[in-house]
């Protein structure tokens, strides 16, 4: 877990993404927030994005952010029965896996920012949908497929399957082109 802060501010007035990585599947939730929010609705985005979903984890890795080092993180974490490790300064391969995510997330937002209208906070989901459905050379699969043991239907093959005649010819098709934008721009990155 790791913050990407400094971004501009978007209307709903966030200017960080709280970057969660599962180190077995790769699965990668970018999480929009503001830079002080309290500990307290750390912790509840924490549960509401985080847990709902995956359960409670039984170790995280973190930099040395003070939020995460705070006697509240670690109580909380301690009454969930989660093990905290912290990456050093000695030792900053501990998070290599965080760093080049957070990394592909800042070229995908520039690359966003670049090709489409409105705040990095609007393509958020969609970067973050394209880079689990993204195949990952070291698990011959995308973490999706990783996560839930089967692939992932995308809207790039939505038109194939005609179900842009259910959910509306347009948004499929600017969801589509956003997608494979995206999705190029990941390919684009991996090969450098």
């Amino acid at each position: 877990m790791d913050f990407v802060s400094g971004l501009p501010l978007t209307a709903r007035k966030n200017d960080s993404i709280w970057v969660v990585v599962d180190r077995l599947t790769k699965s990668t939730h970018f999480i929009p927030m503001r830079t002080d929010y309290s500990l307290e609705k750390l912790g509840d985005l924490y549960v509401s994005e985080i847990v709902r979903l995956h359960g409670v984890p039984l170790s995280i890795i973190f930099g040395r952010d003070p939020r995460f080092t705070s006697r509240f993180w670690r109580k909380l974490q301690e009454a969930l029965r989660t093990k905290l490790n912290f990456s050093t300064a000695f030792h900053p391969q501990t998070n290599d896996q965080l760093e080049r995510i957070i990394q592909i997330l800042e070229d995908l937002l520039w690359c966003c920012f670049l090709e489409f209208q409105g705040g990095w906070e609007r393509y958020l989901p969609l970067v973050e949908f394209t880079y689990n459905n993204s195949y990952q050379s070291s698990l011959k699969m995308a973490p999706y497929e990783a996560l839930y043991g089967r692939r992932c239907r995308t809207p790039l093959n939505w038109t194939e399957l005609r179900e842009n005649q259910i959910h509306g010819v347009n948004l499929v098709k600017e969801t589509e082109e956003k997608v494979k934008v995206i999705h190029d721009c990941i390919k684009a990155t991996s090969d450098t």
